[in-house]
């Protein structure tokens, strides 16, 4: 059975979290500069340390550090001093780095088709009508077997479905010229971004998130810096991770030690500005993975920041302090202290106000999911660096990784771009012929249906025999439909 994990140290004794209750989610809370991301840090290379592989989303870039050991510090003893972990020492912890813009780790690529319409028109902000065009250009892919990898294939089918939208607008209905214009101005936006990148082959294989090395889980960093100007991109693909975990990972109930943790700093940024329907599906698929031996857990300033249905099922814990100077930060405050099981000898509602750095009021699950009573907790050191390592040493795990190789370079297989430009270039041809032909023999042709027309109408046959092939995407996108 693996051993508790020691969180910190209160009254003399450990506070710990029971690997097999790790499944059961958590919350780490604190006002800026309170010690959320070291408490962050305790934990995934506590998870590591028992054979557990973790994500970690690295906002700030201060996790790095998982991958050195630390260095003695007074600050260390003084922690060291509140608790009893006997076989303490510093070290590393197997760390791998991943990077959207495949600057600070091995690039992060999706295909298009993973996402699938739902995720992306939210990526676009595009509106009902404008993704109602995006659902055609998907099941037109679908049923014709084109692959939707890259911004080229979306933004040739979206010319393709213009200059053949009489044909196409038979089997979809209307077609909006400037639905499609709107569109194409979204992804421009999403290209000045530079996320350009982001959408490609070869694409992440979740399971490559899930390895372990002597023994030890892997701790897979992803560098968030530059995904804090574009949220929307974070929090999209956090629910990718979440909904490719939950479909292809077996039911295992309650493991002994979880199959897999990940940890989303600035956790509001999946719930800002977010749908009813995906906030619903967020707070389904958080209820519903836990069965599939995954832990979550949402790191945020303030547990108001989670959406009620989400925080009621986070059973593990760890409040920093938060200050309360405005009513707002008041009331913050009292929902933080009314959701813990209450300790009569503490006061923590005003006890949140008074904690200082590296203190938490903690809380886990004890035999039978029974939370503890709150208590005020020194958090334990790390093992491991605090703070970020140096850009050369970084830059040297990375490439020495033996996953860098397969994902370094981007791929372009042939794709609904390359498919439809010989499509429509064959179409110009046909109707360039038909226009040299003698009037005459363009009259007795008139009545036949154009190419287009034909193509088209091969689409419906194969939708009414059953031939149409659908792209496997995401769970959420799938439910979202």
């Amino acid at each position: 059975m693996a051993s508790s994990l020691v969180v910190g140290g209160a009254n003399g004794r450990n506070v710990c979290l029971l690997p097999a209750l790790a499944n059961r989610h958590g919350l780490i809370a604190g006002a800026t500069g309170t010690g959320k991301t070291v408490s962050m840090q305790v934990l995934a290379e506590g998870f590591a340390n028992i054979g557990v592989p973790v994500f970690v989303a690295d906002i700030k870039g201060d996790l790095s550090g998982l991958a050195q050991p630390g260095k003695p510090h007074k600050k260390v003893d003084e922690r060291l001093a509140a608790m009893t972990i006997a076989d303490f020492s510093f070290a590393e912890n197997p760390v791998r780095f991943w990077d959207i813009n495949a600057q600070k780790g091995i690039p992060v690529r999706l295909a298009l088709s993973d996402l699938g319409p739902q995720f992306l028109a939210r990526l676009l902000d595009l509106n009902d009508t404008q993704e109602s065009i995006l659902s055609i250009i998907f099941d037109y892919a679908d049923e014709q077997g084109l692959l939707l990898i890259d911004l080229n294939d979306l933004k040739t089918s979206l010319s393709f479905i213009q200059e053949n939208s009489a044909d196409v607008q038979k089997v979809y209905g209307r077609i909006s010229s400037a639905s499609i214009a709107a569109i194409r101005r979204r992804l421009i936006l999403l290209e000045q971004e530079g996320l350009e990148s982001f959408f490609g082959e070869p694409s992440l294989e979740f399971s490559d998130l899930i390895a372990t090395h002597n023994n030890r889980g892997i701790i897979n960093v992803l560098d968030a810096r530059s995904l804090m100007n574009t949220p929307k991109t974070y929090a999209i693909f956090l629910l990718w991770l979440m909904s490719e975990l939950f479909e292809n990972l077996p039911e295992v109930g309650d493991p002994e030690k979880p199959v897999m943790v990940l940890f989303f700093d600035e956790a509001h940024l999946l719930f800002k500005d977010c749908p009813k329907v995906f906030v619903d599906k967020i707070e389904q698929v958080v209820r519903l993975i836990r069965s599939k031996g995954v832990g979550i857990y949402f790191i945020s300033q303030s547990p108001s920041d989670i959406p009620d249905s989400v925080l009621g099922q986070l059973g593990n814990r760890i409040q920093h302090a938060l200050r309360a100077y405005t009513p707002k930060e008041k009331k913050a405050v009292r929902i933080a202290a009314q959701s813990f099981r209450p300790n009569p000898e503490l006061d923590t509602e005003q006890l949140i106000s008074e904690l200082g750095v590296g203190e938490a009021l903690v809380s886990t699950l004890q035999e039978g999911g029974i939370p503890s009573m709150v208590e005020r907790t020194m958090m334990a050191p790390p093992r491991s660096q605090i703070g970020p390592i140096s850009e050369a040493a970084r830059a040297t795990i990375i490439k020495t990784d033996a996953l860098f190789s397969r994902y370094k370079n981007a791929v372009d297989p042939e794709s609904a771009h390359e498919i439809l430009q010989k499509r429509q270039q064959a179409l110009a041809k046909q109707e360039e012929k038909s226009s040299a032909k003698p009037k005459a023999s363009r009259k007795r042709s008139s009545s036949r249906q154009g190419v287009g027309e034909a193509f088209l109408k091969s689409i419906v046959r194969s939708l009414g025999s059953g031939v149409g092939r659908k792209l496997v995407r995401g769970l959420l996108g799938s439910l979202l439909k």
